[in-house]
């Protein structure tokens, strides 16, 4: 992998890492979600008319894309629901490029180098580790487990109909930004059936109206870059390293947050972080 791509996903994972930090650390995390979702459609909307439309062989991705990232956000709200989010957002992101990984030679005819393979391994057994690492009481309940495996398969379902899409579209950009109006569109009919109704509800929406535009223009920012590199590199190197975003986000928590983040944490970063290094050998 090239040092501009590798650049490039680690700048995506970082902006990842800084809208979800913005939405953690507010007090109405839904409805900042959504927010976030509606102030990307905005953004979306803005800039599309400036941009060369996706090609038509693109359109099916980005139909089959939006579909799937719906059963991404139901099973994301039941997974956090249903275990703590500590465990259950590492098992739902560190999983899923190993599976793109194994998957790819078969279905893309994508095959890596032993140099990719250890590269994804440090990284994905790193973000993984975290999953695990301080918990309490004993085994984590089946439930939040089987919620994250199911959210880890959607997620390198999404992973390879964007890639192939994005391939396709001849505008990574332009397919990024369509993909994100098609995905805010059910969020803001969530959003208005939720808190339509809630006291108050205006002025709240006015307050957070920077994390909203913030947190879209990171967001699109992001994953326009994931895309893109996944044009130039292959898919299973590019989604094991945007997934370092988890790195970004210990640090965040850590030193802005103020959060604890214990030895075995920072253990952990480590791995990844010679995953990273890996990569640059693949």
């Amino acid at each position: 992998m090239s040092t501009t791509v590798m650049f490039a996903v680690l700048v995506s994972a970082l902006l990842h890492a800084s809208w979800n930090a913005v939405v953690k650390s507010g007090k109405e995390k839904g409805l900042d979600i959504v927010l976030v979702a509606t102030g990307s459609a905005v953004i979306a909307a803005a800039v599309l008319p400036f941009l060369t439309p996706p090609a038509s062989a693109s359109w099916p991705f980005l139909g089959v894309s939006a579909l799937i990232h719906l059963v991404y956000f139901v099973l994301v709200g039941a997974a956090y629901r249903a275990g703590d989010m500590g465990h259950v957002y590492p098992l739902m992101r560190g999983t899923p490029p190993l599976l793109v990984a194994l998957a790819s030679g078969p279905l893309i005819g994508e095959t890596l180098k032993p140099a990719g393979w250890c590269g994804i391994l440090f990284i994905c057994g790193g973000i993984l580790a975290m999953a695990f690492v301080g918990h309490r009481g004993g085994a984590p309940a089946l439930r939040p487990n089987l919620l994250a495996l199911a959210n880890a398969l959607v997620i390198a379902g999404y992973t390879f109909v964007d890639g192939l899409g994005a391939r396709a579209s001849g505008s990574p950009a332009a397919y990024t930004l369509w993909g994100f109006l098609l995905m805010a569109l059910p969020m803001m009919v969530y959003g208005g059936a939720v808190y339509g109704r809630t006291p108050g509800i205006a002025l709240r929406v006015r307050s957070r109206l920077p994390i909203a535009f913030g947190g879209g223009a990171c967001s699109i920012g992001a994953y326009v870059i994931t895309l893109w590199a996944m044009t130039e590199a292959p898919i299973a190197l590019v989604s094991a390293l945007r997934e370092t975003s988890i790195i970004f986000a210990v640090a965040i928590s850590t030193f802005v947050l103020k959060e604890h983040s214990g030895w075995s944490r920072i253990a952990a970063a480590g791995v990844i972080m010679a995953g990273i290094v890996t990569l640059k050998l693949a």
